[in-house]
């Protein structure tokens, strides 16, 4: 299901097969992670859809029900994965993990640690990053919440990618073993500032290292920490803000000067440029935009820094 060597980026090829993990499409705001198997069957509202119809088709293939209803059949993607996996912790969603990526400056081959696991939402994404001779350590305190998160890594298809330890961090600190290896490290801990020292001892020579927290009273005191060891220190809380965009209809009257609030509709009339024909200006079609009303609010802050050289 998922390519991936050293020549080439980690991608979803070829077709489904029997014991994939595949997203069923269903509408926007639902979808959900279904494991393919021949003898099963998906039902919802659009009928009856047969695993056996989706092996062999190829992923964003539409599908048909035994009552004419459809659905469509994608890869799991990081993009995809995070909206859909099962939430045992609170997860980072695109915005926070699309920024933070680039602003740890993760590219294929590096080595990153991450602390803690959690639901693997960010995790998934990290692996896609330094792929395909990179690779992502991650570690969380709770052992059937790592079991978890390494079974849903390997139905991902980035098992080969992500080692997943059972550590506590901010009482241990990362393993000796990675000392000046890392090129970048996460923390996603309810103390960060105690796993500050460790961290530093684990990145290499101006590594980066970025720390979550959704309390500005953390950030406070991670970063009294950080200034020991580490300079270019910032703080960023990312809001991401989506619009809805449809055709719709407008009332001819809206702006027109001189009309109080709650006149009765109108409609003008026009000349067609072709005759004498006339025509409802207010059955025009026009592409309508407004924000959505659902849309997400403060998740956390991240804290960014590097790794102060040695001169």
């Amino acid at each position: 299901m998922l390519c991936s060597d050293g020549e080439k980026k980690l991608s979803f090829g070829g077709s489904i097969k029997d014991g994939d993990l595949v997203i069923v499409y269903e509408k926007r705001d639902v979808m959900k992670a279904v494991k393919v198997c021949e003898t099963s069957m998906l039902q919802n509202r659009f009928g009856v859809f047969k695993h056996s119809d989706w092996i062999g088709k190829p992923f964003g293939s539409k599908v048909l029900s035994n009552k004419g209803g459809f659905v469509y059949l994608l890869a799991p993607t990081p993009e995809l994965w995070t909206l859909v996996l099962s939430h045992r912790t609170q997860i980072l969603y695109i915005a926070d993990i699309s920024f933070l990526i680039t602003y740890l400056e993760i590219v294929p081959g590096s080595l990153v640690l991450e602390s803690g696991t959690g639901s693997g939402s960010l995790t998934t994404s990290l692996a896609r990053a330094v792929a395909p001779t990179g690779h992502v350590y991650t570690f969380d305190f709770h052992q059937q919440r790592a079991a978890s998160a390494r079974e849903d890594f390997e139905s991902t298809g980035v098992g080969s990618l992500v080692t997943v330890g059972v550590r506590d961090i901010q009482g241990e600190g990362f393993p000796d073993e990675y000392s000046g290896l890392a090129d970048s490290v996460f923390l996603d801990l309810p103390q960060p500032w105690l796993a500050v020292p460790s961290a530093g001892k684990m990145l290499k020579q101006d590594g980066t290292l970025c720390s979550f927290s959704p309390c500005i009273e953390q950030v406070q005191r991670t970063c009294e920490t950080l200034k020991s060891n580490f300079r270019d220190i910032r703080t960023f809380e990312v809001l991401l803000r989506t619009f809805e965009v449809h055709e719709g209809k407008i009332d001819s009257c809206q702006g027109d000067e001189g009309l109080s609030v709650g006149s009765p509709p109108c409609k003008r009339r026009h000349r067609s440029s072709e005759g004498n024909t006339m025509k409802d200006s207010s059955s025009s079609p026009i592409i309508k935009a407004r924000p959505c009303a659902d849309a997400r609010g403060h998740t956390g802050y991240l804290t960014f820094s590097r790794l102060q050289c040695l001169s």
